[in-house]
């Protein structure tokens, strides 16, 4: 999202959404002043509202997926991402893979704010689920650091196939910013097809997904 509508939602929209669906925000002190990688849970739809609640008024991004899209709707999508600043992902071609992560560390080294979801999908059981790697391997190309957010009550709110409820319960906890340097520094003079490449970006992930799986209990 550009700068100007980043603000307009700030002044205009964050009200709101404090007003109708936020219960308390933890953690606000933890978020850096420079570019970050924002990982949550991913519960429903609400959860691009509430992180969005949380970037604003910087320039932020969200990867978005149009495969599950069909005919019209898939041209309507890709014109909203294209005006809000979401990065389109095909997730069946690798192709689109590749241009997704080159953007995304393109967005980051502007100084910008990237917005990610670990899981993938969102979960229908309301359960935290597995990580997959493309944080780890976004993380392993730019260092910038990541922080991780938990998120409380969106489910109930909205879960997937279910109809939206206003009520004033999400909750949202903020970590501390994870550097992991050790890993970042060891990762620059492997092979990234190395099996030891692949056991950092495995061990990154599941420190990711312990670190959310604290801040959402």
């Amino acid at each position: 999202m550009n700068k100007i509508a980043s603000w307009f939602c700030k002044i205009f929209l964050k009200p709101i959404v404090n007003w109708l669906l936020i219960k308390e925000v933890r953690g606000l002190e933890n978020i850096p002043k420079g570019s970050f990688i924002l990982v949550s849970n991913h519960l429903s739809y609400l959860d691009i509202i509430v992180d969005s609640y949380l970037c604003v008024p910087r320039r932020f991004h969200f990867i978005g997926q149009t495969d599950g899209w069909k005919g019209i709707m898939k041209w309507l999508i890709r014109a909203l991402y294209f005006v809000s600043g979401v990065i389109p992902l095909d997730r069946t071609s690798d192709e689109s893979r590749e241009k997704v992560l080159k953007e995304a560390i393109k967005v980051l080294k502007k100084g910008n704010v990237l917005v990610l979801y670990p899981e993938g999908r969102r979960s229908t059981s309301g359960l935290l689920q597995d990580g997959k790697l493309g944080t780890a391997k976004i993380f392993l190309k730019t260092g910038i650091p990541i922080l991780p957010a938990g998120l409380k009550g969106t489910f109930e709110l909205m879960p997937p196939q279910g109809k939206l409820k206003i009520k004033r319960i999400v909750e949202i906890n903020i970590g501390k910013p994870l550097f992991f340097n050790e890993e970042f520094n060891l990762a620059q003079n492997l092979d990234e097809d190395s099996l030891e490449y692949q056991q950092i970006l495995e061990k990154i992930t599941d420190k990711i997904m312990a670190e959310l799986r604290q801040l959402t209990i």
